[in-house]
Order: C-alpha cells, then sequence, then structure tokens
C-alpha cells in the first residue's frame, strides 16, 4: 500500500513538473522573466508563479473534495479564453515598455494637408535624445504580484481542470486528506517546474545584460511578438471551442 501511495504521489509530482512546461505557461511567464535582469529575478517569477497557481489549485480543489463541485468545461473554456487574453496583454506590454523607454525610437505627431499622422521615428546613435517617458524601473521577482496573478488565472484554467478531475478520483478511491496531499504535491511539482524553466529562461538574458547589451533589444521583442501571437492563437482556439456550444 505504501509503494501505491508513493507511485501516486510521485506520479502528481512528475504531472506537475511536466504541467509547468505547458506553451500558456512559458508564453505569459517569458514576457515577464524578459524584464529581470539576473537569473536570480527570473528564477523568483517561476517561484511566485507557483505559489499562486499552487493556491488556486488549492482552493479550487477543496470544493472538489467538500462539495464535490468540480469545474464545469463551459466555464473552464471562458477561464482558457481570460489565459489568452492575459497572454496577449503581457506580450504587447513588453513591446509596448521596450520601444517607449528606448532613446533612440519615439512616437513623433506630424500634420500633412491638414491632417494629423503618427510616426513611428528610429533614430541612430548619434540623434538619439531623451524621450518623455517614465523611466524603466528594476523591480526584484519578489516584490511583484505580477506572476503570482498569473499563477492564480493558469491555476484556474486551461489542464487545471483535468488536474482537478484526477484530484477526484484519488478522492474516490482513496481519502480527502490523501487527495489534498495529491494536490500539494502535484504543486510543488508546477514550482520545482517553473522554477527551473524560468531559470533557463532568464539566464541567456542574464548574460546580454552583463556582457551583450546589444541583444537585450532582440531577446525582448522576440518573447513580446511570440507571447502575443500565441496568445492571439490560444485565443481563436478557445472561441472556435466556446462556439460550439
Amino acid at each position: 500500500m505504501n509503494g501505491s501511495v508513493a507511485a501516486i504521489l510521485g506520479l502528481g509530482f512528475s504531472l506537475g513538473l511536466k504541467h509547468a512546461t505547458e506553451a500558456d505557461h512559458l508564453a505569459a511567464i517569458s514576457s515577464i522573466v524578459s524584464e529581470r535582469h539576473s537569473v536570480w529575478q527570473s528564477a523568483s517569477v517561476g517561484l511566485l508563479w507557483g505559489v499562486g497557481h499552487t493556491a488556486a489549485l488549492v482552493v479550487a480543489g477543496f470544493f472538489v473534495i467538500a462539495v464535490g463541485i468540480a469545474i464545469p468545461e463551459h466555464v473552464a473554456n471562458l477561464l482558457e479564453l481570460v489565459v489568452a487574453l492575459m497572454i496577449i496583454f503581457l506580450g504587447t506590454r513588453l513591446l509596448y515598455l521596450m520601444l517607449r523607454n528606448r532613446p533612440d525610437i519615439h512616437v513623433h505627431a506630424h500634420t500633412h494637408n491638414g491632417k494629423s499622422h503618427i510616426h513611428l521615428h528610429f533614430h541612430d546613435h548619434s540623434q538619439t535624445h531623451n524621450a518623455e517617458t517614465t523611466p524603466n524601473h528594476e523591480h526584484s521577482g519578489l516584490s511583484g504580484w505580477r506572476p503570482v496573478l498569473v499563477g492564480v488565472v493558469h491555476g484556474l484554467a486551461g489542464s487545471a481542470a483535468l488536474t482537478l478531475l484526477v484530484l477526484s478520483e484519488v478522492v474516490r478511491n482513496g481519502t480527502p486528506t490523501f487527495g489534498l496531499v495529491y494536490l500539494l504535491v502535484f504543486g510543488f511539482g508546477s514550482i520545482g517546474g517553473m522554477l527551473i524553466m524560468t531559470t533557463l529562461i532568464g539566464l541567456p538574458i542574464s548574460l546580454g545584460a552583463r556582457f551583450f547589451q546589444g541583444a537585450l533589444l532582440p531577446m525582448r521583442a522576440f518573447a513580446g511578438v511570440l507571447s502575443t501571437i500565441f496568445g492571439l492563437f490560444y485565443a481563436f482556439k478557445v472561441i472556435e471551442k466556446l462556439s460550439a456550444f
């Protein structure tokens, strides 16, 4: 029996590790990690994401254990749409901040033949001038709530609903206490998986910040564009599922 319990909990931890590497999680978290300048800050983003994700699962799991209520499929799809919109927001926000805080890229308004136009101007380094923008302040990953909120949303949406289905089976074949332990082990697995992923994502950014300043802009632009495109694709797929109801 002890071997069976250990096997189930080990499976839960492994599933948590795998859960953290899903595309929607990485698309959202990479745009946040790209704003950090050290591996420690990047890893702390993964830790905070995992805390929010696990907290949401524990709350949802409580309703499954105590009340026997699981997330309906239609509600899960709506939560997936929220995730998609969140990913789009994070990606476009990163692109906006990246362009806004560069002294060689400016938005200017011009008037031609009585009509106003807005143009994006690029300057070389000899022509740069200070933009009237708010400085891009550094934020420690431990002081920002954004990764926690992203983790909470992810914990309630997508494949988290499948996790609750697995949890209900564990409770049915075991005890409520064992179900809660399984859920916590799954959560620790997702925390560990996201810590690994954010550290790996943050490593080249940290090296770029120290040794290759010119590489930071392309890496952040790639993260912003990738997150935005993935979010749009994800939203389209979720809307297709919602329209089928």
